[in-house]
């Protein structure tokens, strides 16, 4: 026996219905049950494609497909490392290391100023507002595309969590850095002030790529991920 595009379609809501959200995994743990249940139809033909899919699926263990979706997200957490270097590591080379140089001595000498402290929890106080009022847009715009049941791939979740989670930890440690510090920026000595613009600039530069450098590029990504992606979004 062979399966039909029907059985296909029902090992997708398996899947889901045992806590797969993502269509890449689902899509490789689909092709695993599909060649097994073949494989266990060749030995015992008589059984029923539910029965030979329960089959399948226990030997998975007791914990079911929850191994195999920690080592997808270990394996995506590593090619997203690589594309978050791939992107901060340009901004260290011609012609943007023009604006990285810029960047940090602008940080360095608006912490020369006699208010440099006050002035910079206002314009923290000003971008978590408007980063808040993106996330939020976004955050609606997800909801919209869960409840279309649209696929959604592990890569495109993981760019939108982290842009989440590293914004809001940023945010919240720059703001209670400068506000829990008593020394005023502008008495600490110039070696202290250039460590402290050169930490400053490469937090802004994550919080760039994370935040918007990285989402502005997802499909672009995600298609080079995902050579099926282009493909699937259309059907």
């Amino acid at each position: 026996m062979e399966l039909t595009e029907i059985h296909i379609q029902e090992l997708y809501k398996f899947t889901r219905k045992h806590f797969v959200y993502f269509y890449d995994v689902q899509s490789e743990l689909v092709d695993h049950l599909a060649n097994d249940i073949e494989a266990i139809w060749e030995v015992s033909p008589k059984l029923s494609f539910e029965e030979a899919r329960d089959k399948s699926f226990k030997n998975f263990g007791i914990f079911g497909f929850m191994d195999v979706i920690e080592a997808k997200q270990k394996q995506m957490n590593r090619r997203y490392r690589k594309i978050l270097w791939r992107f901060f590591k340009e901004w260290f080379t011609m012609p943007k290391l023009a604006v990285t140089a810029s960047v940090f001595l602008i940080i360095f000498f608006f912490l020369k100023l006699s208010h440099s402290k006050y002035i910079l929890l206002g314009a923290l106080l000003c971008l978590a507002i408007f980063d808040l009022i993106k996330q939020y847009r976004s955050r609606k715009k997800q909801q919209k595309t869960t409840q279309k049941k649209e696929k959604i791939f592990l890569l495109e979740s993981m760019i939108g969590e982290t842009r989440k989670g590293f914004t809001g930890v940023a945010l919240i440690n720059s703001f209670n850095f400068i506000n829990l510090s008593r020394v005023p920026f502008s008495s600490l000595e110039n070696h202290w002030l250039l460590l402290l613009s050169f930490s400053v600039t490469l937090v802004v530069l994550l919080f760039y790529v994370t935040a918007y450098l990285i989402p502005q590029k997802a499909e672009e990504l995600l298609i080079e991920t995902y050579p099926e992606y282009k493909l699937v979004q259309r059907l």
